[in-house]
């Protein structure tokens, strides 16, 4: 019985060099993948997936309008073959999207892989991994730790050297715009900063 998984973790876990690597292993096995991502994410051009460790792929996109039933159904009139669905930063999915892929699971018995973070940078849920936690059949942490050795859970946000807590949930970024931390780290630091901000005289 295929299965709807979700495999999440904090930024510089890792997450879309396992969703290349899980890729690379169904089709080494002879197995049709369609590899997919949201069209949010644009950071390494519309189609690519790219790892910081140098794997890349190019992926169908999905507009945060779109259909992921009607892309697959599009697929089937082309006679594409789908022996499984990759799905990543998966968190960018609307939650209507997260239920067409239950859907393909339950109704065409094709087993569906997200793969992407848990929350954003003031550590509250996206929409789409709130319905995966919702709908998944499996639920799988890819870890990566703090600089003190924790195991990190939040995406710190940083500018200007400084950890954000203001701005809009979706700001695309890498090593430079987030920061994978500990919850303890994470509310030292902005307690420190906050002490260290000159104090504004009335």
């Amino acid at each position: 019985m295929a299965k709807l998984y979700f495999k999440y973790g904090a930024m510089g876990s890792s997450k879309s060099a396992q969703a290349l690597i899980t890729r690379f292993n169904y089709e080494e096995r002879g197995m049709k993948v369609w590899l997919i991502k949201p069209g949010t994410d644009t950071r390494d051009g519309v189609t690519a997936i790219r790892s910081r460790i140098g794997l890349r792929a190019d992926a169908d996109v999905i507009s945060a309008d779109g259909s992921i039933r009607k892309a697959y159904d599009q697929r089937l009139s082309e006679k594409r073959r789908t022996d499984v669905i990759i799905v990543d930063e998966c968190q960018f999915l609307t939650p209507s999207q997260v239920d067409e892929l239950r859907d393909l699971v339950d109704e065409e018995d094709i087993p569906v892989l997200c793969f992407g973070l848990r929350t954003d940078f003031l550590t509250h849920l996206f929409p789409g991994s709130l319905r995966l936690f919702e709908l998944a059949d499996s639920i799988t942490e890819i870890k990566t730790i703090c600089d003190c050795g924790k195991k990190a859970t939040v995406n710190a946000r940083i500018s200007n050297g400084r950890v954000v807590t203001e701005g809009e949930q979706v700001l695309l970024g890498g090593n430079d715009t987030y920061l994978a931390m500990c919850h303890s780290c994470w509310k030292k630091r902005i307690a420190k900063e906050a002490a260290q901000s000159p104090k504004i005289s009335r």
